[in-house]
């Protein structure tokens, strides 16, 4: 199914009788098919640069929408990851999709996750009802909570059809500074040390084949003065350099094209060096060491090696793997009745429960 307005999709909706998979661009979900596809609902229909607003359907592709802002030196403010590298895949990245899973790249942990730049949604509930929650300005926004529930809900709480952003200017320069040779407990703490500076980093990363990154942005002088003083106030060398390493952070690109299970893991930076340490195979570092891509040989259950608290996301693997495994991490009991409820409320058919 593909409709191409949202009286078409809650049509649809009314007249399904059984479960479906919800897709956009097919570039983040577990299995690329699915049963019902935003795609063609496609188009900016409202952007605000004076007032740093932007509402689009829910199909339109990602890179329309950088092109956009790119136009008006503005961004999106949580950097989205691209997974269609990492999973193989050749669809098109569009905004539901995006905002649907919450991705969010290595700004996100100064400028917040996707959730936080939702102003507004409109989507089709289980009963083919066209809701709206927020509003397309921070001026009115009203129902802002059901707006941000909806991020990271995988369409499990309907199909978004619009969805309204806040934007940021865009950056007149960017420096990273770069050290090599680093342990795992090394790069932690440097880029600890970084982030509590007010220097105002914006990326933080470790890769153990090719270094520990810093990311500072702004203005031109800013940026050169911020980069200088980070620098001498960190142990060891620190050197500028030209290349841009922050793209092949964003979307894991050293995993790509290998075989292997990918697993993104959300931790304490603290308990990171002994994570990594115990991993099977390659991982990178990123939000200071907040997050670590892990691959794991085929069917590996990453879950049950961690000796600390954590998230675990199984992002490529086998559909049997994520059959047997779970994309998500397990709720606890508590948080699971929570989300069976919340879940019954907008889907009582359980027509998305293979989303």
């Amino acid at each position: 199914m593909q409709p191409e307005s949202e009286g078409d999709l809650a049509r649809m909706i009314r007249s399904a009788n059984a479960p479906m998979a919800i897709r956009g661009g097919g570039t983040r979900a577990p299995v690329e098919a699915g049963d019902l596809t935003t795609r063609r609902m496609t188009g900016i229909t409202l952007y605000e640069p004076g007032a740093l607003t932007l509402v689009a359907w829910a199909g339109t592709p990602m890179a329309e929408i950088d092109a956009a802002l790119e136009a008006e030196r503005q961004r999106l403010a949580f950097e989205p990851w691209e997974a269609a590298r990492v999973l193989g895949r050749s669809g098109t990245s569009t905004l539901g999709g995006c905002v649907a899973t919450n991705a969010s790249g290595p700004r996100r942990m100064v400028a917040g996750a996707a959730r936080d730049a939702v102003i507004g949604v409109r989507f089709v509930d289980g009963e083919g009802q066209v809701v709206k929650n927020g509003g397309r300005v921070m001026k009115n926004v009203t129902g802002l909570d059901l707006a941000k529930l909806l991020c990271g809900s995988r369409g499990r709480l309907g199909v978004l059809t619009e969805v309204a952003l806040k934007l940021l200017p865009g950056v007149a320069a960017s420096v990273t500074l770069a050290a090599e040779g680093l342990t795992p407990e090394d790069a932690v703490a440097a880029m600890s040390v970084a982030l509590s500076t007010p220097f105002e980093v914006t990326g933080a990363a470790h890769d153990p084949a090719a270094g520990t990154f810093l990311r500072i942005e702004g203005g031109g002088d800013s940026v050169a003065y911020r980069a200088d003083r980070l620098a001498a106030a960190l142990p060891g060398e620190w050197r500028q350099i030209d290349a841009d390493p922050w793209p092949a952070i964003r979307d894991a690109t050293r995993f790509a094209g290998v075989e292997g299970d990918l697993w993104r893991v959300s931790v304490r930076p603290s308990h990171a060096p002994a994570l990594v340490a115990a991993l099977p195979g390659r991982w990178l570092m990123d939000w200071g060491g907040g997050l670590i891509w892990a691959e794991t040989p085929p069917g590996t259950d990453l879950r049950a090696q961690m000796t600390c608290a954590g998230h675990a996301t199984l992002v490529r693997a086998a559909p049997e793997t994520h059959a047997t495994l779970g994309t998500l991490h397990p709720e606890p009991d508590a948080v699971k009745r929570l989300t069976g409820g919340i879940v019954s409320k907008f889907d009582p058919k359980a027509l998305f429960a293979h989303s």
